[in-house]
C-alpha cells in the first residue's frame, strides 16, 4: 500500500527546497503539484525561538556574547492573522525526518487552514515552537545573550523571494522585526546539556 499523501507548510527554512533536501536526503522536485506557495490563516509568524542545542558567539556595540542562542522562526496562535510560505508534498518518512529536525516544535495539524489556490490532497502539517523553546529565547534575550544569524535571515529571505512576485514584501509585512539583534555569528557548537539551559551559562 502507498504511504497516504501528506504536504508540510514551511514558512521559515524549510521554504528553501536545499534546506528541505537535507533533511530529507534526496531532491525536492519544486514544480507546480509538489512545491505550491500558499498562505496559512489563523498563525502569525514570529522570531520566537530559541534554538535546543545550537550556540554561538558574536560581537555587538562592543561586547562579546560567548554561547548565545540562536533565535529563528516560529509561529503563534493568531486568529485574524495569517503568513505566506510553500506546501511541500512529502510521504510518511519525510514526515518522521522532519520530526527530528523539528523536535523541539510540534507538529500540528493545519489542512483546513492552509489556502493554496486548489483543493490539497491530503494532510498538511506545519511546526510550532513547544513553549520551552519560547520560553528559553525569552529568558536568553531578556539576559542580552540571543540573537538572530544573518545567514539564516538571508536564507529565508531569498527562499521567499524565489516563490514568485510579491511574495517577499508579504513575508516582511506578516513578519514583525526580531527584538533581538540581527549578527554574523560564529558557531559555538552543540550545547552539551540542552536539557539543563541556563540564560546565564
Amino acid at each position: 500500500m502507498p504511504d497516504r499523501v501528506h504536504w508540510v507548510f514551511g514558512y521559515g527554512s524549510l521554504v528553501s527546497p536545499a534546506s528541505l533536501e537535507r533533511t530529507l536526503g534526496r531532491e525536492v522536485p519544486t514544480e507546480l503539484g509538489w512545491w505550491v506557495p500558499a498562505e496559512l490563516q489563523g498563525y502569525g509568524r514570529r522570531w520566537n525561538y530559541g534554538s535546543l542545542t545550537t550556540r554561538a558567539t558574536w560581537e555587538i556595540d562592543g561586547r562579546r556574547v560567548d554561547r548565545g542562542i540562536v533565535v529563528a522562526l516560529g509561529l503563534v496562535d493568531a486568529p485574524a492573522s495569517s503568513c505566506n510560505g510553500v506546501i511541500a508534498r512529502v510521504n510518511r518518512q519525510d514526515v518522521a525526518l522532519l520530526d527530528q529536525r523539528e523536535r523541539d516544535y510540534h507538529r500540528v495539524d493545519v489542512t483546513d487552514r492552509i489556502d493554496a489556490g486548489f483543493e490539497v490532497d491530503g494532510r498538511v502539517v506545519t511546526y510550532v515552537p513547544r513553549p520551552g523553546a519560547v520560553l528559553r529565547y525569552e529568558q536568553f534575550r531578556d539576559h542580552g545573550r540571543a540573537a538572530v544569524s544573518q545567514r539564516y535571515l538571508g536564507l529565508v529571505t531569498s527562499a521567499v523571494e524565489a516563490l514568485g512576485p510579491g511574495q517577499r514584501q508579504r513575508f516582511e509585512e506578516t513578519t514583525p522585526q526580531p527584538d533581538v539583534p540581527i549578527v554574523d555569528l560564529e558557531a559555538a557548537g552543540p550545547n552539551p546539556s540542552p536539557p539543563h539551559w541556563r540564560p546565564d551559562a
